[in-house]
């Protein structure tokens, strides 16, 4: 074949194939190609509303078991992993100086007590020297008033009376201040006393040693822990529920539990709180899932999925969730004509289910075509091409 004439048949051939080729791609996978959605049907069926949230395996009640005084650890009795019994002694505190004050508090006890009795002494002599005094005023001033004696002579005897008047209610101050005295020492004996019983630290309730927060030798301030004691049979679990899903949320609705430790099976449990403050972070609600019943062998911390059935409908309209849209503020799915058009729809929607189903409350009826996904973004006078998937 000569030159010419393969530029005669050659050339052109190329050029048609080119454009062709840049035709395809312009109509295909350019601009002006059909946006690819895929469709599914409005259907009439049942649909269980669900969230799902992940937390952690806690002890409901945990006790911080510490003096209520500052004192040094003497003895530490049980060690992490132990299983303790209610008012089984855990650790004991150095009691350090505490015997010599409670001594020192009985010994000032007496000595209130004898101050007592030397008031109530010296009340009785105040008392007998005011009925003397008493009666020898009144026989002056019967003498006076016959002139026998003289007036300063009845005058004298009632000063003798009003000097053992005051001896008397001296005596009995006396009295009472000592009495106070003997109560103040006896409650500060009785706190010492108590103090002292506090330095044996005992089991509350029967439970696990979780913690040991001290050791013997070690100063503890009052209030601070040595050991923790978690109580096994209050073990639930606390999660996080996404706060969009968390408006269903009761007390009560049943659960399921999978514990990482074994995502095989599925335990029963029963929603029990719902906290009043959500985590603002990061927009989730804090829950608190009980085990129906608690199993045994649980550990404290271990990673939990938690799925809360919020709800359940017999009959109801159901789409997949990942067709609704958001259109000029409007929640709505792009509807399929029949023509092929397209056209949004505002929905209201219902329930959700962990299976990526929603419930259509009104703007769709059965049999309604919708779309799914689509390959890029929709309108009205999108040029669109069905397919199975994308």
């Amino acid at each position: 074949m000569t030159s010419p004439l393969l530029k005669k048949i050659l050339l052109p051939l190329i050029v048609v194939v080119v454009l062709g080729g840049f035709g395809w791609v312009v109509t295909q996978q350019g601009p002006m190609a059909a946006t690819r959605i895929t469709v599914a049907t409005v259907t009439n069926q049942a649909i269980s509303a669900s969230v799902f949230g992940i937390g952690t395996v806690e002890a409901r009640y945990n006790y911080r078991i510490g003096p209520t005084a500052a004192g040094r650890v003497q003895q530490v009795l049980v060690d992490v992993g132990d299983s303790v019994q209610a008012g089984q002694t855990l650790a004991i505190m150095d009691a350090v100086d505490l015997d010599s004050r409670i001594q020192a508090a009985g010994l000032a006890a007496e000595r209130a007590t004898a101050s007592i009795a030397s008031a109530n002494a010296q009340t009785k002599e105040a008392n007998a020297r005011f009925t003397l005094a008493q009666h020898e005023a009144q026989r002056q001033q019967t003498l006076a008033a016959k002139s026998l004696i003289s007036q300063s002579s009845s005058d004298a005897r009632q000063q003798d009376l009003a000097v053992t008047q005051a001896a008397v209610e001296a005596s009995h101050a006396a009295a009472a201040v000592a009495k106070k005295e003997q109560q103040r020492l006896q409650a500060e004996q009785q706190a010492l006393r108590q103090q002292q019983a506090n330095l044996t630290l005992t089991a509350p309730v029967a439970g696990m040693i979780t913690t040991r927060d001290a050791e013997p030798g070690t100063t503890l301030v009052a209030g601070q822990a040595v050991l923790t004691l978690a109580d096994p049979h209050s073990y639930w679990v606390k999660a996080r529920i996404d706060q969009s899903l968390a408006l269903g949320l009761q007390a009560g609705q049943t659960a399921s539990i999978t514990l990482r430790s074994a995502p095989q099976q599925a335990l029963p449990g029963k929603l029990v709180r719902i906290e009043p403050l959500s985590d603002s972070v990061t927009e989730e609600r804090l829950v608190g899932i009980a085990f129906t019943p608690v199993p045994t062998a649980l550990s404290s911390g271990e990673l939990a999925e938690v799925t809360l059935q919020t709800g359940q409908k017999d009959s109801a309209l159901v789409i997949p969730n990942a067709a609704i849209q958001q259109q000029t503020g409007q929640s709505g799915v792009w509807k399929l004509n029949p023509d092929n058009s397209l056209q949004f729809t505002p929905v209201q929607t219902g329930i959700h289910s962990l299976d990526g189903q929603i419930e259509i409350l009104s703007g769709l009826q059965a049999d309604d075509t919708i779309v799914v996904y689509t390959s890029s973004a929709l309108s009205a006078d999108s040029k669109i091409k069905v397919v199975e998937k994308l």
